[in-house]
């Protein structure tokens, strides 16, 4: 049975600088109403009472740890106020000793040596006098030939506490406790899950999204790596154990673990049950066992006055909410909001796409019509976890773009195929149908992993570094970008890191102005057109940007990067030769590059300042006409352009994505994986919203752009022109899908 709620505690983190006298490690605690209304408590403090005191402290929220009630009382047995701080960082030593029962085989530190022993007795040595807690030790009695080397005889203040020889009992904080293996069960302390489930390592496997108990505090994560060898499992945690969003943590394998729920059903998750009135909807604010109850129980905030408490059972109370907004169902009789599915549900699109991905056949990307019924909103796209916006913003390039299917359907080597089949069929193509869950992206990681690839949730990653790995290394697709090098040496590569020289002269370039500039200064050109062209743009160092904003080129041309004829830059007829010199004349134009007939060449190079030049003689391919017919219109050589379908942009560590997905200039989408986090132990949010306000800002003219403040730009704009990380070109002739 949860114990009735009435304070909050904390551990002092560090002295606050107001209270220079307050040490770090001391105990303090709050009343419970008062910390459940924000709107009672100042800004950035709250009154906390120290344990041992009499009086409230406002101390800041930054300087404060917070604990279970179970946390603080081991904590407490703890006399050092630096020893109490060092044990609560090391939380898997904390973690452990919640999960410690009666009878499990433990070593005990005795003056500086490890004895073995069984614990006989957990709680407290002292009630409290005026303090609402106290310290919580482990009565140990000594094993084998460490017997008698203890303190008593289980006896603490002449009050027997358990029962064992003279000298072989021993009260310990469990800073000094150690636990030799897993603990046998203990009947008398059920598991908050099913007495029918099996052991934590038997029940778990990789990718598994779990529930678990730390003293009575339920939590929530997905298994990353089991540790047999240590007794542990390591949790990617919704919440770490320093309360903040996201984390690793190992779990000891005694703690029970509960995956044989509803997998969607967790706290914070929004759910239907069917009640007198009809489909109800509410979001899960507690799961656990209730007194009598034999089924695993979920405590609802319903969003209508349909209920029948405010987060009380039996006068106890599980959690907060309005009165009548609260009630205690099954887990079992939950299930996910059916409104998540959106009003067309059962429209055609969805139901051929679920059975494709049942069949394995091919699920296309979103047509831009049924974008507004299957994509926009909350909770679509890819949910988020711990730092994954990197990957969740490159897999989300997958939605209304077929030009990277290849990655989904060629073949490869055994070894790497449940890795592709991850990607198809947990990944992209539930995304073609509105949502992928944070557990699966998790699940292609941990695959990743296991081939000897370590991606992984720091504010260092880079989508290029991961979408390199799936195609390169992984699936060993052929790279689209080719660059010769001379001597018939062709370099290949997934993406061009654009360079542009610090003496330049652009003020607000495009995309197309900064490729030309970065092939230019770097001597290169383009040996075909590639199906797809991936640009990063330039940065001064790791984490500055070189221009404030860059103008997204929504065609680029590529032409005058190819080896292929091309156009007079001045008469449009057949080019000749080409002048790098004249690549920034101003008379030109800043940038482009220059490519002249003999007759313009000749006119152009009689001016003084560009006598000196040396143009080169451009190579025409074999049987290419290079004279023009006389009677009839000449034979324009071909342009060839690409079009931008994606942008990933970055601030501050974050990423989120733009995708073009109709033909019309207002057709984009903007997506965030962590748009939202649903309070204390929930889960990130993703949402994809329409943005037709980019479009109208693409299509201004160059000077009326320029005039623009970013702060004051409509909607999400500023991000796509301020924060432009990476984007994303494709041929309009090359797409798997028409």
């Amino acid at each position: 049975m949860a114990p009735k709620a009435k304070n909050i505690y904390f551990i002092i983190t560090t002295t606050p600088a107001s209270y220079g006298w307050i040490q770090s490690g001391k105990i303090c605690y709050v009343k419970e109403d008062l910390y459940s209304q924000p709107k009672k408590l100042k800004k950035d403090t709250i009154p906390v009472r120290l344990l041992g005191s009499t009086f409230d402290l406002d101390l800041p929220l930054n300087c404060l740890h917070i604990l279970t009630q179970e946390m603080a009382e081991l904590l407490l047995a703890i006399d050092s106020n630096k020893d109490r701080l060092d044990a609560c960082r090391l939380s898997e030593s904390l973690d452990q000793a919640l999960t410690l029962v009666k009878g499990s085989e433990v070593t005990v530190e005795q003056n500086g040596k490890w004895l073995k022993g069984v614990i006989k007795y957990t709680g407290r040595l002292n009630e409290p006098i005026k303090d609402p807690i106290a310290g919580v030790f482990f009565g140990v009695e000594l094993q084998g030939d460490d017997k008698g080397k203890g303190q008593n005889n289980g006896t603490h203040h002449f009050k027997r506490l358990f029962t064992c020889g003279e000298n072989c009992g021993i009260f310990a904080p469990f800073n000094r406790i150690r636990p030799v293996h897993s603990a046998p069960a203990d009947t008398s302390h059920p598991a908050p899950w099913s007495s029918q489930a099996e052991t934590a390592e038997e029940e778990l496997s990789v990718g598994d999204r779990v529930s678990y108990f730390i003293g009575s505090e339920m939590h929530s994560g997905m298994v990353l790596e089991i540790l047999k060898s240590k007794g542990m499992v390591l949790i990617s945690t919704d919440r770490d154990e320093h309360g903040k969003e996201g984390g690793e943590r190992k779990i000891s394998l005694d703690c029970k673990m509960d995956t044989s729920k509803n997998p969607e059903i967790n706290l914070n998750s929004v759910v239907e049950v069917d009640l007198a009135k009809g489909p109800t909807y509410g979001t899960v604010r507690w799961i656990g066992h209730l007194p009598e109850k034999t089924d695993l129980m979920a405590g609802l905030e319903l969003e209508e006055d349909w209920g029948v408490n405010d987060g009380t059972f039996r006068n106890d109370r599980y959690f907060f909410c309005p009165p009548k907004r609260g009630i205690f169902v099954k887990v079992a009789s939950c299930r996910p909001d059916s409104r998540f599915l959106g009003d067309n549900a059962s429209d055609g699109h969805f139901v051929s796409a679920v059975q494709d991905l049942q069949d394995n056949v091919p699920v296309p990307p979103l047509r831009s019509q049924d974008v507004k019924d299957f994509l926009i909103g909350k909770q679509r796209g890819i949910q988020g976890h711990c730092n994954s916006c990197y990957m969740d913003s490159a897999l989300f390039l997958f939605t209304c773009s077929s030009v990277l299917d290849s990655l989904l359907y060629k073949g490869t080597n055994q070894n790497d195929k449940h890795i592709q089949e991850t990607l198809r069929k947990e990944i992209v193509g539930p995304l073609r149908t509105g949502f992928v869950a944070d557990r699966s992206v998790m699940k292609l990681r941990q695959q990743l992993q296991e081939r000897g690839h370590s991606p992984s949730y720091t504010t260092d990653e880079k989508p290029e570094e991961f979408l390199t790995l799936i195609m390169q290394d992984i699936l060993s697709l052929e790279p689209p970008l080719k660059k010769p090098l001379g001597m018939k040496k062709v370099e290949t590569s997934f993406f061009y890191q654009i360079f542009v020289d610090y003496n330049n002269t652009l003020v607000l370039p495009t995309v197309q102005q900064l490729l030309e500039h970065s092939f230019y200064t770097s001597c290169l050109r383009l040996e075909e057109v590639p199906s797809c062209l991936i640009l990063t743009m330039p940065r001064s160092g790791k984490q500055f940007k070189m221009f404030p904003k860059i103008i997204p080129s929504l065609e680029l041309d590529i032409t005058a990067l190819l080896y292929n004829p091309q156009q007079c830059v001045l008469c449009g007829q057949l080019a000749h030769v080409e002048c790098t010199e004249c690549f920034g004349d101003p008379v030109f134009g800043n940038t482009g590059f220059k490519h002249l007939c003999d007759t313009c060449s000749a006119q152009v190079h009689l001016h003084p300042s560009r006598r000196p030049h040396k143009p080169t003689t451009m190579t025409l391919p074999e049987g290419f006409i290079r004279m023009w017919g006389s009677g009839g219109p000449p034979h324009s050589p071909p342009r060839e352009k690409l079009e931008l379908f994606a942008v990933l942009c970055i601030e501050t560590s974050h990423y989120v994505s733009f995708v073009k997905h109709g033909p019309k200039a207002t057709d984009w989408i903007f997506f965030d994986s962590m748009a939202d986090r649903i309070e204390i132990n929930g889960y990130n949010v993703p949402q994809v919203k329409e943005c037709p306000e980019v479009g109208r800002y693409l299509t201004m003219p160059l000077a009326e752009l320029a005039a623009q403040v970013p702060r004051e730009m409509e909607g999400v704009a500023k991000r796509l022109f301020c924060d432009g990380y990476m984007y994303l070109y494709q041929s309009p002739n090359m797409g798997l899908y028409h």
